[in-house]
């Protein structure tokens, strides 16, 4: 009996052992048949000759179309950033870079799968016609935009100079649509500005500043330096920098501003990824003329990139408190690697990350004191702010209904902007606080 419990127990042992081993041994066969180039790339090369072999219009089709359009599919998978670009794409991509294009003035991203207009820039086509932060993108010159990646309707918007591109815009909450047709201009605008959207950065008697960075491009950085130093010549105490809307732009621009405020050595920001050349610290390399201001930063969900870099490691190393709402979550890097026949690849090889080692990526920059607007409110404090937009007040609000047109014309006058306002009197409150300690103790008689 004994020796049966014994031998029952070793047969079943013996076949869990083999049951699990084997169990293992597919399991890493399986995996292993993933990674191994060889039989992968004999199925692509199998499945790409079939298509051009027996596909019904396979004789419209040429191999480079295929294999261009499997690397276009294949790259897009990765992630939102990473792209295959074919010649004619690459060289679009290099006349960005050198500014040789023109535009009709409006910053775009995908929401909601969704093209939407994030910024339209102050005194460019877009803002004259009225466009606003929010507004759907449905059709452009006629085509539907419902899959287009950015990069196809930024190419589509950007043109030479007084040629024109008829848009067709949605507003959130009305069922209307409205065409507008825009002539291109080469957009040159400056990207800080002051509370009324000029360039003349007046102090009120609180002392607060206040400066609006629009984007990080080659300039950010020199007219910050020339703003600021038109407050402090008129006395002030602190400053309120507003991001929001902010797409973000040169890495280099966003270290270099946030040098202003910070001691020499000061870790700003890092990358990781997987290779070694993908890691980078990047540090304050020269004492901040300005590190005694109190600072407070505006933010919302359209601050992305360049912005969150900004605002991530200012509230990281408590030089400023962070005001409005979770930004957009962009903080990943993209490498731009030249290829054979004129292509290139956009790929995604690191991430920033805060100097407390906090992911930017798909995670965005969490205000110290959360403040939401409503999409209408901010609307109407657009249109309020923008030079010459209520003047335009009518066009703005062609192709909404009449009661949410009544609606929006009393809000535009009445609308505050209570972000702003808390940031302000945060730093007032400071301000009267450092005061007090100075002064020390008052007697009571």
């Amino acid at each position: 009996m004994k020796k049966r419990l014994l031998y029952g127990f070793l047969v079943t042992g013996l076949s869990l052992n083999l049951f699990f081993g084997a169990r293992i041994y597919l399991q890493s066969a399986e995996a292993a048949g993933k990674d191994d180039i060889y039989p992968n790339l004999e199925l692509y090369s199998r499945v790409l000759e079939l298509v051009r072999k027996d596909y019904v219009d396979g004789q419209r089709l040429s191999y480079q179309d295929l294999v261009y359009s499997s690397l276009r599919g294949m790259v897009s998978t990765l992630d939102p950033h990473s792209e295959f670009m074919e010649p004619v794409k690459y060289t679009e991509l290099r006349k960005d870079t050198e500014g040789a294009f023109g535009g009709v003035g409006i910053v775009i991203g995908i929401r909601d799968k969704t093209l939407t207009v994030l910024e339209p820039m102050d005194d460019t086509p877009a803002m004259r016609a009225g466009i606003l932060p929010g507004d759907r993108v449905l059709l452009i010159d006629g085509r539907t935009t419902e899959k287009f990646k950015l990069d196809d309707a930024v190419k589509r918007l950007r043109g030479e100079p007084g040629s024109e591109v008829e848009i067709r815009i949605s507003r959130p909450g009305s069922t209307q649509t409205r065409d507008v047709k825009l002539k291109r201009e080469n957009i040159k605008v400056h990207k800080v500005k002051d509370v009324n959207g000029k360039r003349e950065f007046p102090l009120g008697e609180d002392k607060v500043g206040y400066v609006r960075l629009l984007q990080f491009d080659e300039q950010t950085t020199k007219d910050l330096d020339d703003a600021l130093k038109r407050l402090k010549s008129q006395g002030m105490q602190s400053l309120v920098m507003d991001l929001r809307g902010n797409p973000g732009g040169l890495l280099d621009q966003a270290v270099q501003v946030c040098e202003r405020f910070l001691p020499k050595d000061q870790l700003i920001v890092s990358t990781e990824g997987r290779g070694e050349d993908d890691r980078e610290r990047y540090v304050a390399g020269r004492p901040g003329k300005h590190q005694d201001l109190t600072m407070a930063i505006l933010v919302n969900g359209s601050s992305a990139s360049a912005s969150e870099i900004v605002a991530g490691c200012l509230q990281d190393v408590k030089r400023a408190i962070i005001v409005g709402e979770q930004t957009f979550g962009k903080g990943s890097v993209q490498k731009i690697i030249p290829l054979p026949n004129g292509c290139a690849l956009r790929l995604t090889t690191s991430k920033y990350y805060t100097p407390s080692h906090k992911v930017i990526h798909e995670k965005g920059i969490s205000p110290d004191i959360d403040v939401p607007m409503s999409e209408e409110d901010e609307q109407a404090l657009y249109l309020k702010k923008t030079v010459g937009a209520l003047e335009n007040l009518d066009e703005s609000l062609s192709g909404l209904d009449d009661d949410k047109k009544e609606r929006m014309r009393k809000l535009v006058v009445t609308v505050r902007d209570v972000q702003l306002d808390r940031a302000v009197d945060m730093l007032k409150g400071i301000q009267i606080y450092g005061q007090r300690k100075k002064q020390g103790p008052v007697a009571v008689k």
